[in-house]
Parts: C-alpha cells; structure tokens; sequence
C-alpha cells in the first residue's frame, strides 16, 4: 500500500471516532508503530485533531476540533450534505440507503458543535412530507450504524410488540431498510439468539467500547433473516396476485415489501397483510393488468374501489 493510499485508509478508521489501539491501529494499515506515529503527525500538520495515549495500552482518536477537519467543504455545503444524506438514509433514494447512512455517521461525528446546532434548528423548524412509516431518530440510526461497523456491542431500550419494555445488550450486524421502516439484525447476549429490533422502538442507544468476532447468521443475508420473521408473525390476509408484466416492473412499484417471481411473461406477488392498504396501492401503481388469485375478500375490495373510481369520473 503506497503513502497516499495508507493516508485515506488510516483517516477512513480514525474517522469512526472510536479509539484505536496504536498495535490494532499498525496491523490494519500493515506498517511498524513508527510509521504509524509519522503518518499521525502528517495527518495532524493537516489540520486533523489526533489525539495520542502512550505507553502500552496507548492508542490514537480522532477528536472534534473547532472546525471541521479539512475535507474541502464550507460550513454551508456539510450542512447541504448532511441534510441531503439523512434524506437519502431515510429511504427517499431506493438503493442509497446503507451507504448514505455510512457516510451521514461520518459527516455528524465530526461536526463541531455550532454545525450540530444548525443540523438540530433545521430539523425543528421544518415540516417533512407525510410518512407511512414510523420516524426514526438520526442519532439512534448512526449510533447502531457506528456499532455495526465496528463489530462494537451496544445496550439499548426495547419497546416490544405488546409495549413491554426491556433493556437489550446485542451484538449488532447489519441494519436493514425496508420500505419507510428500519430494522436491526444483530446476536442478542441476553437471549442468546438472533433478533431483528424495528429502530423506531429502539431508544437509550450507547456503544459499549467492547469488541467482538462476528457469528454466523442463519440466513444467506440479513434481508432474508427479516423477512423470514414477517412470514413467521401470523397475518390476516395471505395475498397472492399475476401481473401481466415481466418482474421489473412490479418490483420498480412492490420495493421489498413482497416477494416477486416470474416465468418471463407473467410476475406472481405473495405478501402477508392485516389489511388491503397497501396491496391495494400496488395494484393501483403497477401499470399492467393483473388477476387476484387470493384472497377473496381482495377480490371484493379490488371491486368496490373500481366502482367508486369509475363513478367518480363519469360527466
């Protein structure tokens, strides 16, 4: 690894605010504690608040300074960027989700104060669009974001389904974003097994500065372990509707909310709802023609809502 190369790397791990062992700290970049210590002062003639601990158990961590380090952006454009990263790591871009809200963990630990404060008056001073989903707290969102990324356990508040209240200590994994609603798959310590925690139940987060090796999650992805927990809560309505329309199509309208297949001319869509808002939204965006395999009683409401809309635009 070259000079300039090793330079991002060590800034990339500093910038996770966490510290760093100066022994961890050599072996990740692969150089001797003397290299390290001089690409520290390098990083520090740069502007960069390197704090230093010595002696055996001594380390280095990036602190707030009274500016935000040189990244080459003025007050007014981190603002513009957090602002547009949080939009981002809120769903409003599809596929920008995870990596948005790396970055916003960046960007927010490291903002001096008076730019926190402008983040906060900006956030409560203004009225956001209408959500389906529960909102979900910035901070909490970055906390667990920092823990998944630094295999770091975190304690946490638990709100459950029943509004019971209970106190979790996780090994966090991977945070899932599934139409406006996050989720967190991580090792719970207290129950031994996996969980998925919806975030907006989630409060009290604080990293615990404990390390662990991660386990082996019992599903190809933390996509598939959450929605494996949807299928095994019981639900009202199995739905299950044939679009005339090749799979991405659907999919460009159904996100993850429901599980596609195709045969190349057809899409069949399966989801488990309570209720017919949402199925009937999709068959409503979905430009093709579709058949109501089941339920029934969605047949009756598919119905009832092309009476009332045909009514509604007769002269």
């Amino acid at each position: 690894m070259n000079t300039s190369a090793r330079m991002l790397r060590l800034l990339s791990l500093l910038q996770t605010h966490r510290y760093w062992p100066g022994g961890e700290l050599a072996d990740r970049l692969e150089v001797s504690a003397r290299t390290l210590r001089r690409d520290i002062d390098r990083l520090r003639e740069l502007g960069y608040p390197v704090d230093a601990a010595r002696g055996v158990a001594g380390g280095y961590q990036l602190q707030v300074g009274s500016t935000l380090p040189p990244l080459l952006l003025e007050d007014e454009e981190a603002v513009a960027i957090a602002v547009g990263l949080r939009t981002a790591a809120a769903g409003a871009v599809d596929g920008m989700e995870e990596t948005s809200l790396q970055a916003l963990t960046k960007v927010i630990s490291l903002m001096p104060p008076r730019l926190r404060r402008r983040m906060d008056a900006l956030k409560s001073q203004t009225v956001p669009a209408p959500s389906y989903g529960p909102s979900i707290d910035a901070t909490t969102l970055t906390t667990l974001a920092q823990g998944c990324r630094d295999q770091e356990t975190v304690r946490f508040g638990y709100t459950a389904k029943a509004a019971e209240q209970t106190q979790r200590h996780v090994e966090p994994r991977r945070l899932v974003s599934i139409g406006r609603r996050w989720y967190l798959v991580a090792w719970d310590r207290g129950r031994d097994d996996w969980r998925s925690f919806r975030v907006d139940r989630i409060g009290a987060v604080e990293l615990t500065g404990n390390r662990f090796l991660p386990r082996d999650l019992p599903a190809d992805d933390e996509l598939a372990f959450v929605r494996a927990g949807f299928k095994s809560i019981p639900r009202r309505y199995d739905v299950r509707v044939r679009f005339v329309a090749p799979l991405e199509v659907v999919a460009a309208v159904v996100g993850r909310w429901a599980e596609l297949s195709s045969d190349g001319e057809t899409t069949l869509m399966k989801m488990q709802v309570d209720d017919f808002f949402w199925p009937l939204a999709v068959l409503g965006s979905v430009p093709a023609d579709f058949t109501v395999e089941q339920p029934p009683e969605l047949v009756e409401a598919v119905a009832a809502n092309a009476t009332r809309m045909a009514r509604s635009v007769r002269p």
